[in-house]
């Protein structure tokens, strides 16, 4: 399947950013690669492949979209602040000029058949589209984790800035009041975190199963599925595991 690549200007990251994007129509899906990884990471890994029938029916827009971990999340010698702020230019990046302009070309959304996007990722992809999803619930209204880790203390050990808490779902999900406008927008989502039980799984495993305790102790339905012991942390069970979910949520 062919898409179609961009590179623009960002003006929160004050350079170019590259993208790719999949399929013209139906619901937009940011896609985010592992830590450290490129936009082309998914496609090279056979994860377009396996969604391409949404993609080909038009229930599906695929955006590949780019990382800088290596500035933020993976830069553990840096400056706590200077890393999550790098990262808040990042993630306005995303939020406010990537999906902006994705959904103002697509005709879902124009006509009002579609409103808001999705999010997908494995690995330091899972965090980032659990961390999008849950940060802005009025842009997105589904997600499906893949083997994330979901707490920024995995990144920022003993971290005290509050920028950084706003980027740990299992820390400010917790602390959300009742009344916060989001809680209903979480109830009405789509919420899928998937993680294997095999090798280099771990970390992952253990922290989905404290997202899970706090969502359940906040009355958010969320479908949380454990796979088997043989189930690694690795692209041939992403690529078992996206589609599965996919057809669930479309």
């Amino acid at each position: 399947m062919q898409g179609e690549y961009r590179r623009d200007h960002s003006a929160a990251l004050g350079r170019e950013m590259e993208c790719k994007v999949f399929g013209s129509s139906g619901k937009v899906c940011l896609a985010f690669p592992p830590q450290n990884g490129r936009f082309f990471d998914f496609e090279d890994n056979g994860m377009v492949e396996v969604v391409e029938p949404w993609i080909a029916t038009g229930r599906l827009q695929l955006v590949l979209v780019d990382s800088i971990d290596a500035e933020t999340w993976s830069d553990t010698g840096g400056d706590y602040h200077s890393r999550i702020e790098r990262h808040e230019q990042w993630f306005s990046y995303v939020v406010d000029e990537l999906l902006p302009g994705v959904e103002a070309d697509n005709p879902s959304y124009a006509s009002g058949d579609e409103t808001k996007a999705m999010t997908t990722g494995c690995s330091m992809g899972g965090f980032h589209a659990a961390n999008s999803f849950f940060r802005r619930p009025d842009l997105f209204d589904a997600t499906i984790s893949l083997s994330g880790i979901y707490t920024a203390d995995f990144f920022f050990p003993h971290y005290n800035d509050p920028t950084i808490y706003e980027n740990s779902p299992e820390d400010f999900l917790a602390n959300m009041p009742e009344d916060h406008p989001y809680m209903a927008l979480y109830r009405k989502s789509s919420i899928v975190l998937c993680v294997g039980q095999g090798a280099w799984e771990d970390d992952m495993l253990a922290s989905t199963h404290r997202m899970e305790d706090v969502l359940a102790r906040k009355g958010i339905p969320a479908w949380v599925d454990y796979w088997g012991h043989d189930v690694n942390h690795d692209w041939p069970w992403w690529q078992k595991q996206l589609p599965y979910f996919m057809g669930y949520l479309l």
